[in-house]
């Protein structure tokens, strides 16, 4: 994954990449791939608070762009609209217990 930019949204708390991923001996990358790609590059970042949007593949081409939106917590995440949080929410599953 190559970050084309960063650009920081302190009103919004959260982190900007704009990416590029070449992908030519292997197949689409899958959410669950960019997520953690987007939360390594940038430093301190959780998973649980990565968010990727607006993902383009072009045909014939083995290049994927998108944005991923990094947030500093979970109240600032509750920017993002219910549906994406419920297509991120199946990548990092919670473990339920029950009170013992």
């Amino acid at each position: 994954m190559e970050i084309i930019e960063r650009k920081e949204n302190p009103l919004l708390n959260r982190v900007e990449l704009r990416f590029r991923w070449e992908h030519s001996t292997e197949s689409t990358p899958t959410l669950a791939e960019m997520v953690a790609a987007a939360a390594k590059a940038e430093p301190g970042s959780k998973k649980e608070l990565t968010f990727v949007k607006d993902v383009s593949t072009r045909y014939g081409r083995p290049q994927t762009t998108g944005i991923a939106l990094i947030y500093g917590d979970s109240e600032a995440a509750t920017l993002e609209p219910e549906y994406v949080h419920k297509r991120h929410a199946k990548l990092n599953p919670k473990s339920e217990g029950g009170d013992e």
